[in-house]
């Protein structure tokens, strides 16, 4: 097998390989079980109501962008 030359790669580039060489040896499989125990790890020290501020935060967010995406078009119509 040849060696590969990576060159000088970035922080994300290299995670990415991480990543898919993960995938490849234990599957997509890992990833959904890792991800189900990282959920009921916090649901269990945070609780019910955590998850409630959060989406209350995200969609409180989401509001925001809404809002600033119409002002802006608003004053591309003005502008033009």
């Amino acid at each position: 097998m040849a060696k590969e030359d990576t060159g000088d790669m970035t922080v994300r580039e290299a995670g990415h390989r991480g990543g898919i060489k993960v995938r490849d040896k234990h599957g997509r499989e890992f990833y959904a079980e890792i991800g189900k125990k990282g959920g009921e790890a916090v649901r269990d020290e945070h609780g019910h109501e955590y998850y409630e501020e959060i989406g209350e935060k995200g969609g409180q967010r989401v509001r925001e962008l809404v809002q600033e995406g119409k002002e802006k078009e608003e004053n591309n119509k003005l502008d033009s």
